[in-house]
């Protein structure tokens, strides 16, 4: 059996001869070839040979082309901020004045912003090795596309204004609708949309606002004779249920949610789930043994129907290749593997932090606790709340980030108690957890905030 026979009948429910890995390698592919992110992601032949790099050393049963949740937002006028080792980042928002709806004109055409370089490349991958390997084109969901146009305003706008969000939604999954079109063209089997910014926000909200865009964008994938992924991250527990409804074939998660209590909600619907092994305790951090002893304990405790094995999301520029490799034997060798760990115990590094006497604060201190604010988009736009917060009140507050992908800052997360991520600490107590605030919201919060 392929690997792509093996990806294909996971999400039509069929039986398989081994589990199905998905190694999520956007920029990480680029440094296994020594090229930076900006490279990879700018340049068809460095992002094909990176491509065939993770092909050879990870033997993918199915690999995306690119994971940029940019490239939608680039075409569409938003300015990019760009990184040596991370995707890049929107940091202009055309529509953050006004509450308007970009022009029909600028939906996307296969001769747009880097969507050129991205076709090529994925025809050329769909030609090398597109019969044994499940390609995924991964397009930019609706309401993280939303959020890219109008800024951390949007938050506001789902409550002041829904009106608006839904024609903002409505003019999103028509880029979706098109970009779909490109990608199937361009040979891809599975589209998966990648939507972090969903877990952000309450079920209701989602109901009320997203439901009719997901279940547009699923029902013209299927329409297009390829399979869908429902792609989000951060806690995403309390959206599962509503996800499922819009019905894709798959749904992928990270390490903020318990696969094996959402496994049994998506196996009642009939959806393989995808994910979700830890990027930055296990992945970036840990050893290969570290990384193949999580596989392993994950196969004993999961049903194996309805399962693709893949990271929490896309991978850490700097995740050590034996890591991935790790996990790829773990799944395709499992009990030689469980052999090799027979005596092994995993090393527990102790990092000393200590913490801000928040007893005895003279300001409020509004702490980010995030993945990486230039990685995460949910994170970019938690840190863009409090970003707000810091012009809005100046030297009256002070604000800092904690970014996961830093030992010292896990170590942190440990001793605060932060279990999911992004997350708003305020003089040390929990403000919001994977939910992004209004702006109204922070502000009274920040006023009732009592000191010394």
């Amino acid at each position: 059996m392929t690997g792509k026979e093996r990806i294909i009948n996971t999400l039509e429910h069929k039986s398989t001869d081994k589990l199905p890995w998905v190694p999520f390698a956007g920029i990480h592919a680029g440094a296994l070839k020594g090229y930076t992110a900006t490279e990879v992601l700018q340049d068809s032949s460095k992002l094909f040979a990176s491509l065939m790099e993770v092909h050879k050393l990870y033997q993918p049963d199915g690999m995306p082309v690119i994971f940029d949740l940019q490239v939608e937002a680039e075409i569409l006028g938003c300015e990019l901020a760009w990184a040596t080792d991370a995707p890049p980042s929107v940091k202009g928002h055309p529509c953050s004045e006004e509450a308007t709806i970009p022009c029909r004109c600028l939906l996307p055409k296969e001769t747009d912003g880097r969507l050129p370089m991205i076709l090529e490349t994925m025809k050329k991958m769909k030609e090398t090795v597109g019969e044994t390997t499940a390609l995924y084109g991964l397009i930019c969901g609706p309401f993280t596309l939303a959020s890219h146009l109008r800024g951390n305003n949007l938050f506001m706008d789902i409550i002041l204004n829904e009106r608006y969000v839904k024609e903002l939604m409505d003019f999103c999954t028509e880029v979706a609708l098109k970009m779909i079109d490109l990608y199937v063209g361009a040979g891809m089997d599975i589209i998966a949309v990648v939507d972090p910014l969903v877990s952000q926000i309450s079920p209701d909200h989602f109901t009320s606002m997203c439901n009719d865009s997901f279940s547009t964008i699923f029902n013209y994938i299927h329409s297009k004779g390829v399979k869908s992924s429902f792609f989000v991250c951060g806690n995403a527990t309390r959206q599962l249920e509503v996800m499922c409804n819009t019905k894709p074939d798959s749904i992928s998660i990270d390490e903020n949610v318990n696969i094996i209590e959402a496994k049994k909600l998506t196996d009642d619907h009939n959806i393989t789930i995808g994910g979700n092994i830890p990027l930055t305790t296990l992945m970036l951090h840990g050893t290969q043994q570290d990384n193949m002893l999580y596989v392993i304990n994950l196969l004993d405790q999961i049903s194996h129907n309805n399962l693709i094995i893949a990271p929490g999301c896309d991978m850490p520029y700097a995740v050590p290749f034996e890591n991935a490799i790790g996990v790829q034997q773990a799944i395709r060798e499992t009990e030689t593997v469980r052999g090799i760990l027979t005596n092994y115990k995993a090393s527990k590094e102790v990092v000393d932090v200590s913490l801000p006497d928040y007893d005895n604060l003279l300001k409020p201190f509004v702490e980010v606790f995030t993945l990486d604010s230039a990685t995460c988009a949910a994170c970019t736009y938690m840190m863009g709340a409090a970003n707000e917060m810091k012009a809005y009140f100046g030297n009256a507050i002070n604000v800092n980030e904690y970014k996961y992908t830093e030992k010292i800052n896990i170590a942190r997360c440990k001793k605060m108690g932060v279990t999911n991520l992004p997350s708003i600490y305020i003089n040390g107590k929990l403000k919001w957890s994977s939910l992004i605030p209004s702006k109204e919201e922070f502000i009274k919060v920040i006023l009732d905030t009592k000191l010394v």
